[in-house]
């Protein structure tokens, strides 16, 4: 079965690990999940994640943030999808939760947080929402 969206196969995966109080959960790897997961851990949403190597594309473990019985995920969303691609230009970046979630943009310059993007004043691609 191919897929046609991994970002956002990935989201549900994550999403459906958290409602059912799961520690660990397997991703498929590709460069933008790792990037992703990568923004993820250093933003505090996550505690820790793992590169596991397999015959084919790999497996990126994660280590899913729990405090006090609570997720430190509440919500992950999928804005950009391959029927409607998102774009926006450095000076308009989104802010989520007025600044107290987290956008992810993919820029010429890699995928990059929203505060990055602002900072940086470049634009792109917003993949997703993370609060």
């Amino acid at each position: 079965m191919s897929r046609t969206d991994l970002i956002a196969d990935v989201f549900t995966i994550i999403r459906n690990a958290i409602i059912i109080k799961r520690d660990v959960v397997d991703l498929p790897a590709s460069n933008n999940i790792k990037s992703i997961i990568a923004i993820l851990k250093d933003n505090g949403y996550i505690d820790n994640f793992k590169l596991i190597e397999d015959k084919k594309q790999g497996v990126v473990r994660v280590y899913l943030k729990y405090t006090a019985g609570k997720s430190a995920i509440r919500n992950l969303k999928r804005i950009s999808k391959p029927g409607l691609r998102v774009y926006v230009p450095g000076k308009k970046v989104p802010s989520v939760l007025r600044g107290r979630g987290l956008a992810i943009i993919s820029t010429s310059q890699g995928v990059v947080t929203d505060k990055e993007a602002r900072e940086k004043s470049i634009g792109g691609e917003v993949i997703g929402y993370v609060w």
